[in-house]
């Protein structure tokens, strides 16, 4: 059995030049990241937030476009998506990087707060992909979703953004079939990296708190015992999902986070 492959072959397994790609939660955190690298890397991108004005910039540095959009809205969602192929041309990848995590304790949680965190994370996602979707089933495309390993495993303290995770974890394994005949793979990841907002949750913590959750995480990432970095270990998973070398992968959950969600 041959193993050769023609230059023609090995490009386009190689990277996300030419991609036409949009990623939601472009304006903060890993979002804000991703619009950054797949920019640089060669992909055309349009960024979606609710966050106008620093979205835009972030893009607009970038390289690549902003549109406004709140994902928890079918209304903006369908039109910001519109918007965004007609400024690609096409639609060859969703990341859906938009969310929320904020915490209370289960018996704590007021209802106004577990229907917006359900909102933006699960319906923002089901929104999302439908209106991508669209664009898609002629020609096939690569959806990546945003979820957690608290989707997976729960979050104590974070009962609402662990339900809403979990939701999105059932919707993908679903839609993974069901778009599988277009051409169209889905995808999550669970990743544990290094954000400013995280920077601000450290900021937020007594000395003790911070030293008990840097000896947490030690016991609990095997490697490297901290969250990872955006473009170190982030990036390079989602170049290669947002690739041709991923065709064959579908309704999987890839944890980026060190070991943290492995089977034990």
């Amino acid at each position: 059995m041959s193993v050769s492959r023609s230059n023609a072959q090995l490009a386009a397994f190689s990277g996300i030049a030419g991609r036409r790609v949009i990623i939601t939660g472009g304006a903060s955190g890993m979002g804000a990241g991703l619009v950054v690298a797949f920019s640089a890397h060669g992909a055309q991108v349009v960024s979606l937030d609710i966050e106008e004005s620093v979205g835009a910039a972030i893009a607009s540095d970038a390289g690549a476009t902003f549109v406004k959009c709140d994902v928890s809205e079918q209304l903006s969602v369908d039109g910001a998506v519109t918007r965004a192929v007609e400024e690609l041309g096409g639609l060859d990848v969703l990341i859906h990087a938009a969310g929320i995590a904020p915490g209370a304790s289960a018996e704590s949680t007021p209802v106004d707060l577990w229907r917006q965190v359900l909102d933006i994370n699960a319906t923002g996602t089901f929104l999302t992909n439908q209106a991508a979707f669209r664009h898609m089933k002629g020609s096939g495309g690569r959806i990546i979703n945003f979820s957690s390993a608290a989707g997976a495993k729960g979050y104590p303290g974070k009962s609402a953004y662990a339900a809403s995770k979990g939701a999105v974890l059932a919707w993908v394994r679903s839609v993974a079939v069901e778009w599988a005949p277009f051409g169209i793979t889905v995808n999550a990841i669970a990743p544990a990296i290094w954000t400013p907002m995280y920077d601000r949750t450290r900021a937020s913590m007594t000395e003790e708190q911070l030293a008990q959750h840097d000896r947490d995480l030690i016991g609990s990432i095997p490697v490297g015992g901290k969250l990872g970095d955006i473009d170190a270990d982030l990036v390079p998973v989602l170049e290669f999902l947002a690739g041709d070398g991923s065709r064959f992968m579908t309704g999987q959950v890839f944890a980026v986070d060190g070991g943290g969600l492995m089977v034990r």
